[in-house]
């Protein structure tokens, strides 16, 4: 069964439009130890949210992972994880943080509760309740 996550990345370094791009981007650089198991616990078809952290602070995309348990390129010691991801959809509307903060509903959302952390996993009821805050449901 897919699992729902939530992918943060700075726009100004990597973002939603940087993924549409390239078509298929590497998640990668991540060096938190829970980020990094949930990135080891992803399997290919998992969809993600694409949040844009720092500047924007919203949810503005669904992207897939395509390709899962692969070792970070960018770690010469080859202890933290990557996976591939493609694009899935921009949303119909970007959900900020501060919408998702708002809803008494996602009160328990690792968004919320972990607001630190990078790789993110999300409920299938956050998940619902967040296309429904982007005009989708």
């Amino acid at each position: 069964m897919a699992r729902y996550w939530l992918m943060k990345s700075e726009p100004s370094k990597y973002g939603w439009d940087d993924l549409v791009a390239e078509g298929e981007g590497v998640w990668d650089g991540v060096r938190n130890h829970r980020a990094k198991n949930n990135l080891a616990a992803m399997e290919v078809g998992d969809q993600c949210f694409f949040y844009h952290s720092r500047e924007g602070l919203e949810i503005v995309g669904i992207c897939e992972v395509s390709v899962a348990g692969i070792t970070d390129p960018t770690d010469p010691e080859g202890k933290w994880a990557a996976v591939k991801v493609k694009p899935v959809r921009k949303l119909e509307q970007p959900v900020t943080l501060k919408q998702v903060k708002a809803d008494p509903r996602l009160t328990e959302m690792e968004l919320v509760k972990l607001s630190r952390l990078s790789v993110a996993e999300v409920r299938p009821e956050e998940w619902d309740i967040v296309l429904e805050l982007a005009g989708e449901r």
